[in-house]
C-alpha cells in the first residue's frame, strides 16, 4: 500500500474529479506513477495546470497537512485510500470511487452489509415514522443503515437504527470537521460511536449544492440496495435510486397516498421497476439471497407484531373489546379526517368520538395529523 500523501494529492488536485482520478490511475498505475510523470504527460492526459502543480509539488500542500493533522488528532479518525485493505470492496467497484475516504468511527462498518435509506427532507409525520420503524427493524436484523445525515427521512433512519440497537453509517456532504445540518451535531456524535461517519471531501470543505449528488453515489454504491421512503418527483433521493440501479443494486420503494406529493417519487420508481415493500421483512426477503451464507440476518418481525397486537398498555386494545371503538376505527382512514366527519361517518356522538380518539391515539391505533385531524397509524 502506498503512503496516503500521494492519494491525498489526487483529492486536492483542482479539477481532478473521481472519474478523472480513475483514468489517471489506469494510465499511470499508481499515485507514485502520477507524481513521477512529466508535466507534458499529465497535460496530454487533460490535467489542468493547477492540478499538475499540486501533483508534482515537492512540499506538502496546506490542505493535505490539514487532513493529516485531523487524522492524527484522534484514534477514531482514518484516511483510507483506494488501495487500503479496509476500503469497502463494493464502493471500489463503481465507476468513480473516491480516491480517499475520510472516516470517523469504525471503518469495518463500511464492509458490512448495508441498506441506504433515503427520502424527503420535508416528509409527512407518517413518512418520518415509517423511516424510523423500518430502520429500527432492519438494523435489529443486522443490516447497517446508511443515510445522508440530512433533515427529514435521513435523520429518522439514523435515529431508528440507533434505537434498534443496530449500526448506522452517515455519508456526509462536507468535510468531517463540520456537521451539516448543525442541528444534527448530537446525532452525528452518536453515529460516530455506534457506527461511522464517512466523506470523500477534504477537511474544511463547506456544504455546497454540488457535493450532495456526489455523496449520493457513495450511499448507493456501498449498499446492497436503496430504500426510498418518501420522495417528490424532483428529488435527490431519486438520483440515489437511479445511481443504485446503474450500479446493479436493488431499489425498494414504499407506496403512499396518491394525494401525497412526496409519495409520487416512490410511485414513479415502482412503475419503473423498483420493488414495492410494505414491511421490513419484505426488504429482508429480497436481499437474503444476495448476502449468501456468510451473513445471516435475523427477523424481529414476530416481536414487533406482538407489541402492535397488544397495544401500548400490554393488554388487548379498546377496538378489540368494544364494538363502538371498532366502528369508529373503521371510519379512520389513511387520509386525515376531522372529529365531526368521523362522528357523522360512525353515527356516534361528537363528544364521545373526541374522547374515544384520544384513547385510540394513546394505544397507538391512530395518530394526530396536522390541523387536528386523525388518521390510521
Amino acid at each position: 500500500m502506498e503512503g496516503v500523501d500521494g492519494w491525498l494529492r489526487i483529492v486536492h488536485a483542482p479539477g481532478v474529479e473521481p472519474v478523472r482520478a480513475r483514468e489517471l490511475l489506469e494510465r499511470f498505475g499508481s499515485p507514485a506513477g502520477i507524481a513521477t510523470a512529466s508535466g507534458d504527460q499529465l497535460a496530454a492526459a487533460r490535467i489542468p495546470a493547477p492540478a499538475i502543480e499540486v501533483l508534482q509539488r515537492r512540499t506538502t500542500p496546506a490542505g493535505i497537512e490539514r487532513d493529516l493533522e485531523w487524522a492524527a488528532a484522534d484514534h477514531a479518525r482514518y484516511l483510507i485510500p483506494l488501495d487500503d485493505p479496509r476500503y469497502p470492496g463494493a464502493l471500489a467497484g463503481i465507476g468513480d470511487p473516491p480516491p480517499v475516504l475520510y472516516v470517523l468511527g469504525d471503518p469495518e462498518v463500511l464492509n458490512m452489509p448495508g441498506l441506504a435509506v433515503v427520502g424527503s427532507r420535508h416528509p409527512t409525520p407518517s413518512g418520518r415514522e415509517t423511516a424510523y420503524d423500518f430502520a429500527r427493524h432492519l438494523a435489529g436484523a443486522g443490516l447497517v443503515i446508511a443515510s445522508g445525515l440530512a433533515l427529514g427521512i435521513d435523520g429518522a433512519a439514523h435515529e431508528g437504527a440507533l434505537a434498534g440497537g443496530g449500526i448506522t453509517c452517515a455519508v456526509a456532504g462536507t468535510g468531517l470537521d463540520r456537521i451539516y445540518p448543525a442541528r444534527h451535531a448530537d446525532l452525528a456524535r452518536r453515529i460516530a460511536v455506534e457506527g461511522a461517519l464517512v466523506s470523500e471531501l477534504p477537511i474544511g470543505t463547506r456544504p455546497s449544492r454540488e457535493a450532495f449528488p456526489r455523496r449520493n453515489r457513495i450511499l448507493a454504491g456501498n449498499s446492497i440496495g436503496t430504500l426510498v421512503v418518501e420522495a417528490a418527483v424532483r428529488s435527490g433521493s431519486l438520483i440515489t435510486a437511479r445511481l443504485a440501479l446503474e450500479q446493479g443494486r436493488e431499489v425498494f420503494a414504499i407506496p403512499g397516498s396518491i394525494h401525497n406529493p412526496v409519495a409520487r417519487g416512490c410511485h414513479r420508481l415502482i412503475r419503473q421497476g423498483a420493488k414495492l415493500v410494505e414491511t421490513g421483512d419484505d426488504v429482508l426477503e429480497e436481499i437474503a439471497n444476495l448476502l449468501g451464507d456468510h451473513w445471516r440476518l435475523a427477523s424481529p418481525a414476530a416481536a414487533d407484531e406482538d407489541v402492535q397486537e397488544k397495544g401500548a398498555g400490554g393488554s388487548a386494545p379498546s377496538h378489540a373489546q368494544d364494538p363502538e371503538y371498532g366502528r369508529l376505527l373503521a371510519c379512520v382512514d389513511w387520509e386525515p379526517r376531522g372529529v365531526d366527519e368521523l362522528a357523522a361517518a360512525s353515527g356516534l356522538d361528537t363528544s364521545a368520538v373526541a374522547s374515544m380518539l384520544l384513547r385510540l391515539e394513546l394505544e397507538g391505533a391512530i395518530r394526530v395529523a396536522p390541523g387536528g385531524l386523525y388518521q390510521r397509524a
